[in-house]
């Protein structure tokens, strides 16, 4: 079963939230990614992961009718966050997504505490619902 663990970050506050994990240095963060990552691997769980630039450079695509692109600046949808990354895992059951989501969440804040930030478990569709 496969799933995408998503993590979140500020909208209006992304440029704040780097800037603080700058200035207490990106150690324990990156520390911590790359122990799931590898903890995640050496289970054979681990599939993809990918840490996603602000919502500076994001920009949003919509096909025109006539088929030509129309881009504008910034995400489409209005909301307080934006996704910051994702883990896709591929594992035994669903529990253990939840387990590992759980693990996620726990990432270091800039002080070097617990985030205990909400993340998104989405399972990935292996094809049509049936």
């Amino acid at each position: 079963m496969k799933y995408m663990v998503q993590i979140f970050g500020g909208r209006d506050t992304w440029d704040e939230e780097m800037a603080a994990y700058a200035a207490a240095g990106w150690g324990p963060l990156v520390t911590f990614m790359e122990e799931v990552n590898k903890e995640l691997a050496d289970r054979g769980e681990w599939v993809e992961a990918q840490g996603l630039g602000g919502p500076g450079p994001v920009r949003t695509v919509r096909a025109r009718p006539d088929g030509t692109p129309e881009v504008t600046d910034g995400p489409h949808f209005p909301a307080e966050k934006i996704l910051a990354g994702y883990w896709i895992i591929d594992v035994a059951t669903p529990e253990r997504a939840v387990e590992i989501a759980a693990r996620i969440s726990t990432a270091p804040r800039p002080d070097g505490g617990p985030g205990s930030d909400p993340v998104e478990l989405h399972p990935v569709m292996e094809g049509p619902p049936e």
